[in-house]
């Protein structure tokens, strides 16, 4: 799988309670605008580089009026994620709905019950997102 550094919000970002994306992605001000939503299915990506602590983990797709995500944040999609599937290397996709977002920036949000969590998140297409990863040994001689 390959990540798009442009399509990237978060890259192994620790999310305490209620942390958002340090990363934006700006849909507006650019000509051709970037309208995403209305064609093929997209949503958020998250790949879990430090497991999770304590409890669930609260994964929400957001949009922003600002590109650090802490001004009029409307919440798009969420997706719980439990505690024992949070282990490091996990995958988990949460959807966009078709129609949003409707403001201009737009990230993830995290939310743990009191512990704590990292991980690399992005957004790509739903036919793109392989929940199957293969890892496979380096060609290293020794």
């Amino acid at each position: 799988m390959y990540l798009d550094a442009f399509l990237r919000v978060s890259n192994a970002q620790a999310f305490g309670a209620a942390a958002v994306s340090t990363d934006s992605i700006d849909l507006g001000n650019v000509t051709p605008k970037r309208r995403i939503g209305t064609g093929e299915p997209m949503g958020f990506g998250f790949a879990v580089t430090t497991a999770g602590t304590v409890a669930a983990t609260l994964l929400e797709i957001i949009s922003a009026t600002d590109a650090a995500l802490t001004a009029a944040i409307l919440v798009h999609a969420s997706r719980s994620i439990p505690l024992a599937e949070t282990t490091i290397g996990s995958l988990h996709f949460v959807p966009l709905p078709q129609g949003t977002p409707t403001q201009r920036y737009l990230g993830i949000r995290a939310t743990t019950a009191g512990g704590t969590i990292s991980g690399t998140a992005w957004l790509t297409s739903h036919d793109l997102f392989s929940i199957a990863a293969q890892a496979y040994a380096r060609n290293y001689v020794v």
